[in-house]
C-alpha cells in the first residue's frame, strides 16, 4: 500500500493512496489546481486513479474532484444525500458501502454534523491485517478539535448531531486507528485544530477536550465559539455544486 498526504491552500489536507501491486488508487478531497500532481504521483507510481471521493460539497476551498475524475477516467464520489444538489451525475456512496482497491478496501462511515453530507473513510490495507489502519475524517473531526457546525444552519441541532456522529461511529473505531483530518491549523472550518497533521483515535479520545463533554456541554461549547465563515463561501459551495 502506499499513501500521500498534500498539504494543499488554506491549510487544506488532501489525499491519495491505494495498492501499487494491483496499479489501482484513490484520491481524497483534491483542490482545485492540484490535478496535475494528483496526475503525475499516479503515473510515477504506475497506478490508475479509480475513485475521487469530496468528503462532502466544500465551502471553503474550490474542488478540483471533478476535474481530477474526468481527466483521469475515475468515478467521482459523493455521499448520497446530495442527490439532487448537485448540478452533474456522481457516483453516490451509502454508509457502510465498501470500495475495493486492490489488496486496500475503503468502508464509507456516513458522519454528518459539520455538514449533513459528510463522510469518513476508513481504509484497511488486508495484506497487513483485517483491522482498520486509518481513517479520514474530512471535516468532521480534526486534531485537537472538531468541525463546526453552522454552516448549514441550524447550528445547535447539527452541533447535537456531530455529538453523536464523533461518539457512536468514529470512536467506535479501535483506539490505534490513524487520523487524518481534511485540515490542519490555520482552517477556517474549526476553531483551535493543532499544527500537527495526524493523530490517533485514541489519542483525540483522551486528550481532545471537546470529547470528554457531555452532549449538552458540547453543543454549548461549540456554538459559543463559532469563527467567521470562509471568505467566498456562498461562491464556492455554488461552484462545487456545479453552478
Amino acid at each position: 500500500m502506499f499513501f500521500r498526504q498534500r498539504l494543499a491552500q488554506d491549510a487544506t489536507l488532501s489525499y491519495f493512496f491505494g495498492c501499487g501491486s494491483c496499479h489501482v488508487a484513490v484520491a481524497v478531497d483534491p483542490v482545485l489546481g492540484d490535478e496535475d500532481w494528483f496526475l503525475a504521483e499516479a503515473a510515477r507510481l504506475d497506478v490508475n486513479i479509480t475513485h475521487v471521493i469530496d468528503t462532502h460539497v466544500h465551502a471553503d476551498h474550490y474542488s478540483g474532484g471533478r476535474t481530477l475524475a474526468e481527466r483521469a477516467g475515475a468515478a467521482y464520489c459523493l455521499h448520497e444525500s446530495n442527490g439532487g444538489r448537485t448540478r452533474f451525475d456522481f457516483t453516490p456512496l451509502a454508509h457502510g458501502q465498501r470500495i475495493d482497491v486492490g489488496n486496500v478496501y475503503v468502508d464509507v462511515l456516513h458522519t454528518p454534523g459539520h455538514t449533513v453530507d459528510s463522510i469518513s473513510l476508513v481504509v484497511t490495507d488486508r495484506r497487513r491485517a483485517e483491522v482498520p489502519w486509518f481513517v479520514l475524517t474530512g471535516d468532521t473531526l480534526f486534531v485537537g478539535s472538531v468541525g463546526r457546525p453552522d454552516l448549514a444552519g441550524q447550528e445547535r441541532e447539527m452541533a447535537a448531531q456531530l455529538h453523536d456522529t464523533l461518539h457512536r461511529r468514529l470512536l467506535a473505531l479501535p483506539a490505534e486507528t490513524e487520523l487524518y483530518p481534511g485540515h490542519t491549523a490555520g482552517s477556517a472550518c474549526g476553531a483551535g485544530l493543532s499544527g500537527k497533521p495526524m493523530s490517533t483515535l485514541g489519542f483525540e479520545k483522551r486528550c481532545n477536550p471537546l470529547l470528554a463533554l457531555s452532549r449538552d456541554d458540547f453543543v454549548a461549547a461549540l456554538t459559543a465559539a463559532i469563527p467567521p465563515c470562509p471568505a467566498d463561501m456562498d461562491r464556492m459551495v455554488a461552484f462545487n455544486l456545479g453552478g
